[in-house]
């Protein structure tokens, strides 16, 4: 696909572009309004490929869970082994478009690696994800931002001392929650490991309040959020932390959602995915696999 129908789509997604500007964009790109609306579904998330771990896989056991934060509370799902041992947690943090199937079925993969896998839903802070992803997306532009990392935060407390926790927790997120996940990082003590893809970089002086190790994972064509990476890299080994960064040579921002064909790299995304797993195995410690 054209790279700048995938610019101006990223550019919409992060509300950069509204919408009637880019529909008249896309369709100048696209060469007709017809050809533009055929380009759409290629563009959009579809949810209905999420599950890769089916949402009543019998080896789990999932539940809608809420938890208090000081900017009141918030809901989220939970996932983990229907064994009731302790294991290492960790917070999946969604995208701009709030929680949808595709961050639950994150959790669930979490899972089934035998980690006590909790995604909130952040946009709880105005009253919860709205079933159609525009109108997800719209809410999260009325969001503070500040807001959702201390809600974030919060999270880490609120798994460190479950009931089934080991008490160690890491975190994952992705874009927006990406950013989320970096600045967990330079706000909890108690975050030790996280693994942001493609997610806006802390401010440098946050960066010395950093105790988790981190993973870091950018897409190669991804210029909004890579032009961040040379100031944190260079932050993150003056302040003598631990880290790993990775980039995927032909992958755009999202490659590692499935759900989105335009930008979805399978050899990418299982390569990022493994090595996610295998780190949190490592700083965490390795739970049995649900069986």
């Amino acid at each position: 696909m054209d790279q700048r129908i995938i610019n101006l789509y990223d550019a919409f997604t992060h509300s950069r572009v509204n919408r009637r500007d880019f529909l008249d964009q896309l369709s100048k790109l696209a060469g007709s309004t017809a050809a533009a609306v055929a380009l759409l579904p290629l563009l959009q998330n579809d949810y209905a490929k999420a599950a890769i771990v089916a949402a009543d896989d019998a080896r789990l056991a999932t539940e809608r869970v809420a938890y208090d934060s000081p900017k009141g509370k918030i809901n989220g799902y939970l996932a983990r082994s229907k064994t009731k041992d302790k294991r290492p947690a960790i917070v999946v943090i969604h995208e701009n478009r709030g929680l949808n199937p595709h961050i639950e079925d994150v959790a669930r993969r979490l899972a089934l690696e035998g980690f006590l896998a909790y995604a909130p839903d952040l946009l709880s802070l105005l009253g919860g994800t709205p079933p159609s992803e525009d109108a997800a997306r719209e809410l999260h532009t009325k969001m503070n931002r500040e807001d959702a990392i201390v809600a974030s935060v919060a999270a880490v407390a609120f798994l460190k001392n479950h009931a089934e926790s080991t008490g160690k927790v890491g975190a994952v997120g992705f874009c927006f929650g990406g950013g989320v996940v970096n600045r967990m990082a330079t706000d909890s003590p108690d975050l030790l490991a996280g693994v942001p893809y493609y997610g806006t970089q802390p401010p440098a002086d946050k960066v010395p309040a950093i105790k988790a190790a981190l993973m870091l994972q950018y897409a190669e064509t991804d210029e909004n959020i890579n032009k961040g990476i040379a100031a944190y890299e260079a932050a993150l080994k003056a302040n003598n932390k631990k880290f790993t960064l990775y980039k995927y040579a032909g992958t755009q921002h999202a490659f590692n959602n499935d759900t989105g064909a335009a930008r979805y790299n399978k050899e990418a995304a299982d390569l990022a995915w493994g090595r996610t797993v295998a780190f949190f195995k490592e700083t965490l410690g390795a739970p049995p696999r649900a069986a």
